[in-house]
Order: structure tokens, then sequence, then C-alpha cells
């Protein structure tokens, strides 16, 4: 049966003058629809292990995948010490949701079994020894050994990577230890005079650098060649090595080179700034920092793993201090 719908002649009128307006109205849902659609990329997280048998050791790495029917440009992500893969996802899923394959490293040694079940009084003894010139060097093989993996899980029937990944365009950050890590791997000289540098890696984001201790900051970072953009704050200092202070992570892009080179310092921002861990005794955060990490991390990933030249024109302007609201003192440079 079907029901009778009764409306009077003044009703009908009114349908008939709104009718433009509703036609109007749907228009316009159908223009914003996509644009929504687009925006909520799904990011899928796996957790892999993949074992180095020349060195005896597995380096767990988490992957933020978003949906993609074509190969994405990486990036690596390095922790601090005391941390682990699971550290920053606030990066992590905004990343992938813009279109990048992240997988995040933890490092054996130096990553939070340095402090789990260790006495409370023993803990900072515990990370200062973590923080060594053996723990960097297992880093840095850490790194190319994940991009080798990642070489060969593109090329694998059974991968959830295979074919995901463009590994001609690839970036590299960390924050604290896992800066040391970027910066290592970015070409960054130490007093032995060896580089260790990744020709497979095209970018660097180091969050907190610190400086080489026994070498200038030009002597250091001065062959530096490839895009860099440092990013550290005022009250940046650290719990494990009182010589590094916020004055001396400056020094770091001082030290650069001149060409795609970028500073972000937040003025009052602490070593707590970058992270998004609890608990640890590292300053507070402030909640205006995270969305202009976000916003000016993408535009430099974009900008030299895309390719993107308006994403460029936009670093090497002063737009980031007004999109990003950065505050007044808040510094913003490249050269």
């Amino acid at each position: 049966m079907y029901a009778l719908l009764l409306i009077s002649r003044r009703e009908l009128a009114m349908i008939q003058r709104l009718r433009p307006l509703l036609a109007l109205l749907l228009l316009t849902c159908a223009f914003l629809a996509p644009a929504a659609a687009a925006a909520e990329t799904k990011v899928q997280q796996i957790d892999l292990e993949p074992k180095d048998a020349a060195r005896d050791r597995v380096v767990p790495i988490r992957v933020y995948l978003p949906e993609t029917a074509k190969p994405l440009p990486v990036i690596l992500f390095s922790h601090g010490l005391g941390g682990s893969r699971e550290n920053s996802v606030y990066l992590g899923n905004h990343w992938a949701s813009a279109g990048y394959v992240c997988v995040f490293m933890q490092h054996a040694g130096s990553d939070e079994s340095v402090w789990k079940g260790v006495p409370r009084r023993e803990i900072m003894q515990a990370m200062k020894q973590a923080a060594s010139g053996k723990s960097l060097m297992d880093r840095i093989k850490d790194v190319s050994f994940v991009i080798d993996q990642l070489e060969v899980m593109n090329k694998q029937a059974d991968s959830p990577l295979q074919g995901k990944l463009d590994l001609e365009h690839i970036g590299m950050t960390g924050h604290s230890f896992g800066a040391v890590t970027t910066t290592a791997v970015a070409g960054r000289k130490f007093p032995l005079g060896r580089s260790n540098a990744e020709p497979r890696l095209d970018a660097f984001l180091p969050m907190s650098p610190q400086t080489t201790e026994g070498m200038s900051a030009e002597k250091s970072y001065g062959e530096v060649k490839l895009p860099m953009l440092c990013m550290t704050g005022t009250a940046d200092s650290s719990m494990i090595d009182p010589r590094t202070t916020p004055e001396s992570r400056r020094e770091v892009y001082q030290g650069l080179p001149t060409g795609d080179k970028y500073e972000l310092v937040f003025d009052g921002g602490t070593h707590a700034a970058f992270s998004d861990a609890r608990g640890l005794r590292i300053g507070k955060r402030d909640p205006a920092h995270h969305p202009a990490i976000q916003q000016i991390s993408l535009k430099f990933w974009d900008a030299y793993l895309k390719e993107d030249a308006a994403a460029k024109k936009w670093l090497q302007s002063d737009q980031p201090k007004t999109d990003a609201k950065l505050k007044e003192k808040d510094v913003w440079q490249w050269k």
C-alpha cells in the first residue's frame, strides 16, 4: 500500500521557491564529498622484525602504510635514547596520511630495554652507558640494513610492502639520539674523519641535533650537501650530557653549507617539544608545537621527496611563520 502525502498549496509554493537553493546545496555537497574522502587516507600499522644475520641482530620496525596503488616515498625514523618503534605516533600517522610510507626503527642496546626493569636510582647511569660510540655504530648499520630489507620486501610477492615503496626517494629523521643517527648517515664527520653517509638517502630532518665533541660545527657538518631541516628549542637541554646545551644545538645549522638548509627554533621549546612520550623528565610540552612540527616537516618532505616546487617555495619564505602559527620569538630561517 502507498501512503498519501497531503500538502497545502502554500506548502507547495514554499517548496518550489526553495528548489534552487536545494539544488545548489546538493551541488556543493557533490564537490565537497571527494575532498573529504581524500583527506581520510587509511593508514595501516605493520610490525616486522627483520634479522641481520651478519650481526645476529634483530631490528624491529613499525611501518605506517597508507592505502596506495602506486609506490610512495619512504621516511625512516630513529628514536631517541631509551625509546622504541612505538614513539612519535603523531608524526608517523601524519606523514603516512599525506602519502608516505613511514618506517620507525628500534635500535637494540639504546632502546627501552636500557631502562625497563632497572631500579630507578640506576636508570640514569644505564642511559649514559648506552649513549656510546658502539650504540651509534649499531644504529648507523641498522639504517643501511633496514633499507636493504625494504629493497627485498618491495619485490617479494608475499610481502605487504610489495610494490608500495619508491626507494628512489627516502628521507631520514629522528629525535635526540635519533638526530645523532640522522646526521651521521647524512655525512656528518666525527673526530676519526670517517664518513658514515648512506648514499640511498635524499633528505634529513634531525630534531634536537648536537655538535661533535672536539670539532667545530663547520668541520663536522661542512660537507653535508643534501637538504636538511634542523629543529630545536631555546630550552632544549640534555639530561645525559650537560655539555649539550640549547646554544650548542643551534651551532649545527650554522655549520651546514648553504643550499637547501633550514632551521626551526621554538622559543622556550624543551627537549619534550618533539616527543609524544609520557613520564619523561625532559621538560614541559607546548601543545602548539606538534601541529607546527607536523606542517613544516611535511612541507620539507614534499619539497625534497616529492619534488614539489610549491612546497620548496613555501619553505624559502616567511609563510611558515603564519601558516604554522609560530610565535613572535620562534625562529624560522633558511640558507
